[in-house]
C-alpha cells in the first residue's frame, strides 16, 4: 500500500488533508454533510453517494440537476465495477434530421439527449445500497422545500448562467425567482424539485421514465419542436461494465471505457512510464513539458478514436496498446509540437467520492454539461435537462457522428486506482469539462509518483491543453516555468482565477493503513466531511 505519502502543504491553501475512518468528499458542504448523515444512519458508502448526488442537484444547479447523466466506480470489498448510466440519442436523431445544420446545438431541447441521473441513483441503491432509497433523498427534499444559502462560487456561475439562458423553456420560472439570480448567501427554495424528487423517491425512479415525470417531459419536449419520446425514455437503461486500467507508479489507475474520456488518461500515464517522467522536480520544466506534449498525443487519440464503445472502429486495447504507446512516446521532443491523432493497426458538473469503515469505496459523477446544461426545465418539476447531445459531431464520417440510440462522446469521467496487490488505494475525480482527462493524469502523478497528499495534489497550480501549442496556466504557476516552456515553444497564456473551473475541480479520497485521508479543491467551495 502506497502509504508513504508527503504531509507536507507546498502551495497556498487554507486546507489541510482530512482524516477519518468515514469519508465524503464533495464540492459543496451541505451535499458532503448529507453524504456523512447517511453514514451515521447505518448506511454505507454508496448511499452517502446517493445522497450527496440527490443534494447536489438542489444547491449545485450549475453543474448538474435531475436530468443530469451518471457514472460511476464502485469498490465493495470485492470488487471493482464500473456504471454507465448516460443516455443515449433520441430514436429520431436521424442524420437528415439535422440536415441544414454545421454543428450540433449546445441548448434547447436540441442538445437534449435521455437523462440518466435518476437511473444511476436507482440502480446504485438496488445493488450496493443498506438505507431504504426514500431515506437518501430526504436531505436533497429538505434543502430543496425549506431552504438554503447559495455559496460565493455558485452564485456567480448562476449569474452567468441566468445572462445566457434566460429565454431557454422553462429557466427563468425555475432558477431566476423575482426575476434574478440569487446573491451569495442568500435563501432560495426549489418547490418543484422538491416534490419531484418525492417522486422519485416513492416511485424508485419509475415516474421518470415510465410515469407522470417522463409524460411532463415529453409533452415539454414536444412542445418546443423536441423529437424526444415516451418510448426513448421507457427504454434507456444503464449498463454495469469492466474498467479499463494501466499500471502506473507502482499502482493500477481505473477509468471507465468509452463514451468517456477516461482512456485518454491512462494513454498519457502510459506515455509518462515511456518517457521516464519523475526523475526531477514535479513543478519544474523537466518534468512538465513531457508531460505536456504526452497529454497532446492521447488527447490527439481521443479527439479523432473515441465515442460511444459499441460505433468506435477501433477497441480501448488497441488504443491503450504499450507498444502503440512506446511508438507514440518516441514522437515527444525538446520542443513543443503540434501532434496528430495516431493509427493503432487493427487487432459547469459536479464530483463526489465517500468510502466508509466497512472499506467500500465509490468515485460518482453527475453533469448537466455545460453550466446548467441545455437551460431548458420542465415546468412545474424542477427538472433541469443536460446538454449531452452537443457532445456528437455532424461529420458524417467520424465515429462520433450522431446517430439514433447512441450515446455521445462524454467528458464526465471518475477514476480509481487499486494498489498492486489488488487492494483498494483511491476513489478520485474532477470536474471540468474538456479539463478532467488532463485533471485525472496531473493529480495520479502528483500522489503516485511524487507522494503528494491528496490535499496538495488539489491545491497544486495546474495547465491545461488548448488547440495547438497554446497552453494555459494558473497565476500561481512558477513564473521561471513558464518563461522556460515558452522558450520550448509553448504558447502559454496566464490565467486569472475565474471561478468558472477552467482548471477543475478535484475531490479525492486516499485509502491509508490507518484510515482514509481526503483532500477537496480550493478551486469550489467543498468540504471534505469525516469521522
Amino acid at each position: 500500500m502506497h502509504d508513504d505519502l508527503d504531509y507536507s502543504q507546498p502551495y497556498t491553501s487554507a486546507r489541510s488533508p482530512v482524516m477519518g475512518s468515514n469519508m465524503v468528499a464533495c464540492s459543496q458542504p451541505l451535499a458532503a454533510q448529507a453524504g456523512l448523515d447517511m453514514l451515521r444512519k447505518g448506511g454505507n458508502a454508496v448511499d452517502a453517494a446517493i445522497a450527496a448526488a440527490m443534494v447536489l442537484t438542489v444547491v449545485e444547479p450549475t453543474g448538474c440537476g435531475i436530468g443530469s447523466d451518471a457514472f460511476a466506480i464502485v469498490w465493495d470489498g470485492k470488487k471493482l465495477q464500473g456504471l454507465n448510466a448516460s443516455g443515449r440519442s433520441p430514436k429520431a436523431w436521424t442524420p437528415e434530421y439535422f440536415a441544414g445544420q454545421t454543428e450540433m446545438p449546445q441548448r434547447g431541447w436540441g442538445a437534449v439527449t435521455v437523462p440518466g441521473a435518476v437511473s444511476a441513483w436507482v440502480a446504485l441503491s438496488e445493488r450496493y445500497g443498506k438505507l431504504p432509497f426514500a431515506t437518501l433523498a430526504e436531505p436533497a427534499i429538505g434543502y430543496a422545500q425549506d431552504g438554503y444559502q447559495v455559496t460565493p462560487i455558485i452564485a456567480e456561475l448562476w449569474r452567468r448562467g441566468a445572462h445566457l439562458l434566460k429565454d431557454q423553456p422553462g429557466f427563468s420560472e425555475c432558477f431566476l425567482q423575482g426575476g434574478k439570480a440569487p446573491k451569495a448567501g442568500e435563501k432560495i427554495t426549489l418547490k418543484d424539485h422538491a416534490k419531484t424528487l418525492q417522486a422519485i423517491a416513492a416511485s424508485k425512479g419509475e415516474s421518470f421514465y415510465r410515469g407522470e415525470l417522463a409524460q411532463a417531459i415529453i409533452a415539454h419536449a414536444n412542445a418546443n419542436g423536441s423529437v424526444m419520446s415516451l418510448e426513448d425514455l421507457a427504454t434507456h437503461s444503464v449498463d454495469w461494465i469492466d474498467t479499463l486500467s494501466v499500471p502506473y507508479a507502482g499502482a493500477v489507475v481505473h477509468e471507465l471505457p468509452p463514451n468517456g474520456q477516461g482512456i485518454a488518461t491512462l494513454s498519457g500515464l502510459t506515455l509518462l512510464e515511456a518517457l521516464g517522467v519523475g526523475e526531477h522536480p514535479v513543478d519544474s520544466v523537466e518534468t512538465v513539458h513531457p508531460v505536456l506534449e504526452a497529454m497532446k498525443l492521447a488527447l490527439a487519440d481521443l479527439d479523432e478514436h473515441v465515442a460511444d464503445e459499441s460505433h468506435m472502429r477501433l477497441r480501448s486495447a488497441q488504443l491503450l496498446d504499450p507498444a502503440y504507446l512506446m511508438d507514440r512516446a518516441s514522437l515527444v521532443g525538446d520542443q513543443a509540437a503540434n501532434p496528430g491523432h495516431g493509427s493503432p493497426k487493427a487487432g459547469g458538473t459536479v464530483y463526489l467520492s465517500a468510502a466508509d469503515e466497512s472499506g467500500m469505496m465509490i468515485s460518482f459523477i453527475q453533469s448537466n454539461y455545460m453550466g446548467f446544461g441545455s437551460g431548458v426545465v420542465v415546468p412545474g418539476t424542477g427538472i433541469s435537462l443536460q446538454n449531452r447531445g452537443a457532445g456528437f459531431t455532424l461529420d458524417p464520417d467520424h465515429v462520433n457522428t450522431v446517430a439514433p440510440g447512441k450515446r455521445p462522446f462524454h467528458t464526465i469521467i471518475p477514476g480509481f486506482v487499486m494498489n498492486a496487490d489488488g487492494t483498494p488505494l483511491m476513489s478520485f475525480g474532477l470536474m471540468g469539462g474538456p479539463m478532467q482527462a488532463q485533471g485525472h493524469l496531473q493529480m495520479m502523478m502528483r500522489i503516485l509518483r511524487y507522494k503528494q497528499n491528496p490535499q496538495a495534489a488539489a491545491d497544486a497550480p495546474r495547465w491545461r491543453l488548448e488547440a495547438g501549442l497554446k497552453v494555459a496556466v494558473e497565476r500561481s504557476f512558477d513564473p521561471q516555468v513558464v518563461a522556460a516552456l515558452k522558450a520550448k515553444g509553448h504558447d502559454i497564456e496566464v490565467e486569472d482565477p475565474s471561478g468558472v473551473f477552467a482548471f477543475g475541480g478535484a475531490q479525492i479520497i486516499q485509502r491509508t493503513a490507518h484510515g482514509y485521508v481526503g483532500g477537496t479543491d480550493p478551486r469550489k467551495d467543498g468540504l471534505v466531511a469525516a469521522y
